[in-house]
């Protein structure tokens, strides 16, 4: 059977989530953004002006732009138009023959959320956005070891996206306030099932607020490697130039701790780039911050 109209219902509060059984914190550097199925398509059986669906866009569009301004990959996924009969399976019987060649324009993603250039677009075959995709593949090359949820339907697709992230080693992030889902029960069905069986359950304000946690030395190596893409262990007094790290990189680093609240220069990080002096501009920097 086809989906139905979904009636609108209230957002839960943060304040009403359940326990996380997990303290996981969200590292952006180690973070990769997935918007699930925000397709025309999908929306379309909301109310779209409803208080529900602009806070889950809304929602959305702060964690693009704050995934950007970060450097963590954002990552779509959307499913096709008349999918073949075998492609489709098992979920024809559940669900019918999903989007039909009439919807063409439907298969977009919402205007509000376009994808960028950079961006990456998956095709959706089943709940599981890893099913059938390079997704693990990509978190791997990109050594990113957790997933930020959100988008429709929050007890089919995202949970079962968190479920596959947690048993291929990926901590998933689902937020409770960037989902939609059939009902208020389904939703919370699967903030209660991710929070206790296979993640973290958050919401938008407070995983951006986590984003401005103190860094550490730890934090910044790892940084560090990846913007010059290099695995092994770094000479802590040796020219990161020597290495590979440019100067477009560099600025885009002086840029990255500027939105975490540390103003180091791009200059300053340019004059002595070792991980040692740049430990010690950011330690100094953020103690007087603090």
């Amino acid at each position: 059977m086809a989906i139905s109209k979904i009636s609108t219902y209230l957002m839960p509060k943060p304040e009403s989530y359940p326990d996380n059984k997990t303290d996981w914190q969200l590292d952006p550097a180690g973070a990769v953004l997935l918007i699930h199925d925000m397709q025309r398509y999908f929306l379309n059986f909301y109310d779209t002006e409803s208080e529900l669906i602009k806070t889950v866009i809304d929602n959305l569009v702060r964690l693009k732009k704050w995934a950007h301004q970060h450097n963590v990959p954002v990552v779509y996924t959307a499913q096709p138009y008349e999918q073949p009969a075998d492609d489709r399976a098992l979920l024809n019987a559940m669900w019918g023959a999903g989007l039909p060649a009439s919807t063409i324009d439907q298969q977009k993603i919402i205007d509000q959320l376009s994808p960028d250039e950079q961006d990456i677009v998956l095709t959706k075959w089943r709940y599981s956005a890893f099913k059938r995709s390079d997704l693990l593949e990509r978190m791997q090359n990109w050594n990113r070891d957790q997933l930020i949820i959100g988008g429709v339907y929050a007890h089919i697709g995202c949970m079962i996206t968190a479920v596959e992230a947690f048993m291929s080693d990926i901590q998933p992030f689902l937020v409770g306030d960037a989902v939609a889902d059939f009902s208020e029960d389904e939703h919370r069905l699967a903030l209660k099932y991710v929070s206790s069986r296979c993640g973290q359950v958050t919401d938008t304000q407070s995983l951006l607020q986590e984003d401005l946690q103190t860094i550490t030395r730890q934090w910044l190596e790892k940084r560090v490697q990846q913007l010059i893409e290099e695995d092994e262990e770094l000479d802590p007094d040796e020219n990161l130039i020597l290495y590979g790290l440019d100067s477009l990189r560099i600025m885009q680093f002086s840029s990255e701790l500027k939105a975490q609240g540390i103003n180091v220069s791009f200059e300053e990080l340019g004059r002595t780039p070792t991980l040692s002096n740049w430990w010690s501009l950011v330690d100094a920097r953020q103690r007087v911050a603090g």
